[in-house]
């Protein structure tokens, strides 16, 4: 489904990513750890289209069309949708307006956006402007509504648990399950994507995770059991666990 192949990425003339290789095949979820700055959120923006990252060598496909050129509006019709980690305040837009709007273009049953957002305590947020004086954890529990109501064949998630507390972390672990359980697409039984996480918390409310990678300076540097991986970094961090995993040449 999406097939990454010796990408380079810069940004103002500074490599950040560098050679990424990486396959995610129809119905599978991998998760993208690494320290901060390590180029996760930078690949997740490069996938989607963000102009600001340059692509300067590589090849990036998805549903077997090369998207390496195409902007953010071609690559969201094929099927592709983000859930950002620091997504831009929006005066004047109220949330409830906007997934309405979504759903309808995306032809999601807008009952069950509305549903997801009682079941994650994210109802009072229905009727403010889009992010204006939002906390970080209503941050992510709207990028998750939104996603929602477009359930993307392809979803990429960026750091959905920063800024969660314990209490909200299950609570969001299944929200983030039941969008991922099935694409709008009816060919597709279900989602596919890719799950960034700093902490790896979130990985302990998936328990659908096909595969972990670690990220450093911009590499792919090791790949594993995600689960196992979480257990390595959490005892010996980021860049002892990966003397244990298979690494990548």
């Amino acid at each position: 489904m999406l097939r990454i192949r010796d990408l380079w990425v810069e940004v103002e003339g500074r490599d950040i990513l560098k050679g990424i290789n990486l396959d995610v095949s129809e119905g599978e979820i991998i998760a993208l750890l690494g320290p901060n700055g390590s180029g996760k959120s930078s690949l997740m923006h490069t996938l989607m289209g963000n102009p600001k990252y340059k692509v300067v060598k590589g090849k990036i496909e998805f549903m077997n069309v090369d998207i390496t050129k195409l902007p953010t509006d071609e690559r969201a019709k094929l099927g592709m949708g983000i859930a950002m980690q620091i997504p831009p305040k929006l005066k004047g837009i109220k949330l409830r307006d906007l997934i309405r709007e979504i759903s309808k273009r995306y032809g999601t049953e807008f009952n069950f956006v509305m549903e997801l957002a009682s079941r994650i305590e994210a109802a009072h947020l229905l009727e403010r402007d889009l992010y204006d004086g939002f906390s970080g954890g209503e941050m992510k529990k709207t990028e998750i509504l939104l996603l929602a109501a477009q359930r993307p064949k392809f979803s990429l998630l960026d750091e959905p648990d920063s800024g969660i507390d314990l209490q909200t972390l299950p609570i969001l672990g299944r929200a983030i399950s039941d969008v991922l359980n099935k694409s709008n697409d009816g060919a597709y039984k279900k989602g596919a994507g890719i799950v960034v996480t700093h902490t790896g918390q979130i990985l302990k409310y998936l328990k659908s995770i096909s595969r972990g990678y670690i990220i450093i300076d911009g590499e792919i540097k090791c790949f594993g059991d995600p689960y196992a991986i979480l257990e390595d970094i959490e005892r010996l961090g980021f860049n002892n666990c990966i003397n244990r995993i298979s690494v990548v040449r």
